[in-house]
């Protein structure tokens, strides 16, 4: 067994059989080379590395000044390598399964408050309200579409630009396939429908009918980059008074939960919606609620310190 060959066995069971995106899979391989060349240096392969050879690759990568959260990642990219050639009879043990990762705190989610929500969408209708060349109204009405769906859907910003022209006819629910190749069924409240329903029609008028996509544009994907919609948030952060800084399409998936938490939805219901695997993915967004009830209690309580 060569030293690249653990690791194509590896990235070929990720791409088959648990669909990893190619962006996951070039992040594996990257991590797993780096793995490849400290053994190789030692003399070892991935073939016969022991428990000692990963502590001290984990090591090297703290001496290079790497944060807690990359040599994490490394480590995770590790442990499944080894899980896998296990299981697959490759390797009679698993020298990574007795180590533990570095200590890491797990950072909160940016959240905005409803206020800065409401301000962003308010700019995006009167902007699109204002007179403008057609070119610029088709792209005002595209940026209140953005807004409108990420923030009534949670959309994963993947998943906006991805999403067909068809969906804007949708009458109360879109059909949206996430990570994995999985897909999930996300109802739309009554704004977002009108705004698809105003863009696909301004679309219409601007000659982009064809198109399968709802946010077509010339790119090599036919549709909106991800890259596109960010920036198209952050110039309306600019003109809604909200820092551009804070602001992105995983920051409105985020909204999305917290704001649905905080108004007593469920927990579960909003793993559904999201798309999370795991719930304890979700919980994260509890954890926010938490740290504002803190704050509440601090700042209000009568009997509260400074």
């Amino acid at each position: 067994m060569s030293a690249s060959g653990p690791i194509a066995l590896f990235l070929d069971m990720q791409a088959v059989e648990r669909g990893a995106s190619v962006h996951t899979l070039e992040a594996y391989g990257r991590d797993l080379a780096d793995f490849d060349d400290f053994l190789s240096v030692r003399a070892r392969s991935i073939a016969d590395a022991q428990t000692a050879d990963i502590r001290a690759f984990l090591a090297e990568l703290t001496d290079r000044g790497l944060k807690s959260t990359t040599v994490a990642r490394r480590l995770s990219a590790i442990r499944q390598l080894y899980r896998f050639l296990y299981a697959e009879g490759r390797r009679g043990d698993d020298p990574a399964a007795v180590l533990d990762g570095p200590k890491r705190g797990r950072p909160l989610p940016k959240v905005l408050s409803l206020d800065q929500v409401g301000a962003l969408i308010d700019t995006a209708h009167a902007r699109a309200a204002e007179p403008a060349p057609s070119p610029e109204r088709l792209r005002r009405l595209r940026t209140v579409c953005l807004i409108e769906v990420l923030y009534a859907t949670g959309l994963r910003v993947s998943e906006l630009v991805g999403l067909p022209a068809a969906a804007a006819r949708a009458r109360d629910a879109i059909m949206v396939s996430g990570k994995g190749g999985k897909e999930r069924l996300v109802p739309l409240s009554e704004p977002a429908k009108a705004a698809m329903a105003a863009y696909l029609a301004a679309r219409k008028e601007g000659g982009l009918e064809a198109s399968k996509w709802l946010f077509p544009t010339s790119a090599e994907a036919g549709h909106l980059t991800r890259q596109h919609a960010a920036r198209e948030l952050k110039d309306l952060a600019v003109a809604a008074g909200v820092s551009p800084a804070i602001l992105s399409p995983h920051v409105l998936r985020h909204a999305f939960a917290s704001h649905l938490l905080a108004h007593g939805a469920d927990l579960r219901i909003v793993q559904t919606l999201l798309g999370h695997a795991d719930v304890s993915t979700t919980q994260i967004y509890t954890h926010v609620l938490d740290e504002r009830l803190k704050s509440m209690v601090r700042d209000l309580h009568p009997l509260s310190t400074d």
